[in-house]
């Protein structure tokens, strides 16, 4: 159950299969406590890595595999972050995607934040 103290932040990747980054920003300070990820379709070739970074610092166990075997729309994975997840009013969240995987796959990024 989320508290009222919890807000939301989604962000898009356009291409997993790519490496590259992409920003979101969040427009409350507090700590993210969840990231999940949901993908369009199915990747090829390899799993994809996610990273996040807040300021050029790593998320601490922020991170998210993508599997590609068996992958299709819809597949949702999470993690817990557990440190260096203090984010603040304004501040940017990096979303980095190794571009392991093959198969163009636009991903969406649903940040839990708590207040």
């Amino acid at each position: 159950m989320r508290t009222l103290n919890d807000y939301f932040i989604v962000g898009k990747i356009h291409n997993i299969s790519s490496a590259g980054s992409s920003f979101v920003v969040a427009p409350d300070g507090g700590k993210i406590i969840k990231i999940y990820s949901t993908i369009k379709n199915a990747i090829t070739t390899a799993d994809a890595g996610l990273s996040f970074e807040i300021g050029g610092v790593a998320v601490t166990n922020g991170g998210i595999t993508i599997t590609q075997s068996g992958s299709a729309s819809g597949d949702v994975d999470s993690s817990t972050p557990s440190g260096a997840n203090d984010i603040a009013e304004g501040q940017a969240i990096e979303m980095i995607t190794d571009g392991a995987s093959a198969t163009s796959c636009e991903c969406e990024i649903t940040f839990v934040i708590r207040r």
